[in-house]
């Protein structure tokens, strides 16, 4: 009947949606392989300095040879420029761009989710006598302090990385939230709770079965701060609903954990619409 041709019709958006999840998360995966091939080929010629360095820093002056282990002053400062130089390179393919400044160098992280540009934020390193934040413009909820105290001063590169994930999955959770609210208001009742961080989304929304509107709650937690998908998913119906709609709740708290929040609504519109 009616009610199993609505299933059949989310069955195959849910099947389109993870689809092109998976299409945009493998064209995510090319993205970030091709800037780990530029990574290791600038980590390789930074290893041929720092050889070609120490091979020269064994002849000091008239012929003495110094310790190859104790680079001079310079030598470090200008490893250190290069270095960030070849930081900015590898970066500039995955949204992080930047520029030398007198006492260090100045990052722009831009981020984005489904080719839609959002936010930029910014960060002003000082070089000397270490490397150190100067300024910045990350949210406070954005655990920058915790990830600066475990690579900032070992691996610059894997501290913008992990830093970059954390910034564009907050903004992507955010987009799917912000797009929830604008675009079905409708189907949701109430307001959209979320907490700063976006890692935690609770709401009602209503679904129709057999010309009837029958309420469910959905929570949301994303436990990975790195991830744009929920971890847990929990989505319920009243005591007194008809047994479908349990079905209903646990076949929509499925595509929740899988596909885009604003995403999985749009299916359920999909599906609404060719049943009419």
């Amino acid at each position: 009947g009616v009610f199993a041709h609505l299933e059949m019709l989310e069955a195959r958006a849910h099947e389109a949606a993870v689809k092109q999840e998976e299409t945009e998360q493998q064209e995510e995966k090319l993205a970030r392989l091709k800037a780990r091939v530029q990574e290791l080929r600038l980590q390789r010629d930074e290893l041929r300095a720092k050889v070609d360095l120490q091979q020269k820093g064994q002849l000091g002056k008239e012929g003495v040879v110094s310790d190859p282990a104790q680079p001079s002053a310079q030598a470090v400062l200008e490893w250190k420029i290069k270095s960030i130089k070849a930081t900015l390179q590898v970066f500039y393919l995955t949204g992080i761009s930047g520029k030398l400044t007198k006492r260090g160098v100045c990052l722009c992280i831009s981020t984005a989710y489904e080719d839609t540009y959002l936010d930029s934020y910014y960060l002003d390193l000082l070089t000397k006598p270490e490397v150190q934040i100067h300024r910045h413009s990350v949210p406070i909820f954005i655990p920058l302090e915790q990830i600066a105290k475990k690579y900032l001063q070992t691996d610059i590169r894997r501290f913008l990385s992990v830093l970059s994930d954390h910034l564009n999955a907050y903004a992507g959770r955010r987009y799917q939230a912000d797009q929830l609210q604008e675009h079905f208001s409708d189907q949701i009742e109430g307001t959209l709770q979320r907490n700063s961080l976006c890692n935690l989304l609770v709401f009602n929304y209503n679904v129709s079965r057999k010309s009837k509107t029958f309420p469910l709650n959905a929570r949301l937690l994303y436990g990975d701060l790195c991830c744009s998908l929920p971890t847990e998913v929990i989505v319920s119906c009243t005591p007194d609903a008809p047994a479908p709609l349990a079905e209903t709740a646990a076949a929509h708290s499925d595509l929740f954990r899988r596909v885009a929040l604003h995403k999985a609504f749009r299916s359920f519109g999909s599906a609404a619409e060719s049943v009419d």
